[in-house]
């Protein structure tokens, strides 16, 4: 069983910046690709980016190209995500969560999740 504990979630003006960090334990964390989504009040859980396992390939939603950046430090076990110039539309939930496959975008192919952080953003 993999643990994940996401931080550094918060409130934030619009056009600010945060970072996330997941910290990974339980499992060999440079094995896993790793992954961001978001949940919003009465909307459906959505991919935000991901990282493959050695963080050569990443991939990102169209929402955040541009804006945030994934990477990840297996020394550290532990996944970012670098969130600049940030919107009041992307004050949601945020969770990090691992996979067995090098990279993926789907909700359902991850099975170890975080127990998400709050990321909100005021207009």
């Amino acid at each position: 069983q993999v643990q994940l504990v996401e931080s550094g979630g918060g409130l934030v003006q619009a056009g600010g910046s945060l970072r996330l960090s997941c910290a990974a334990s339980g499992g060999t964390f440079s094995s896993y690709g790793m992954g961001w989504f978001r949940q919003a009040p009465g909307k459906e859980r959505e991919f935000v980016a991901a990282i493959s396992w050695s963080g050569g390939n990443t991939y990102y939603a169209d929402s955040v190209k541009g804006r945030f950046t994934i990477s990840r430090d297996n020394a550290k076990n532990t996944v970012y995500l670098q969130m600049n110039s940030l919107k009041p539309e992307d004050t949601a939930v945020y969770y990090c969560a691992a996979t067995i496959l090098g990279i993926a975008t789907m909700t359902y192919s991850y099975d170890y999740w975080g127990q998400g952080t709050q990321v909100t953003v005021s207009s």
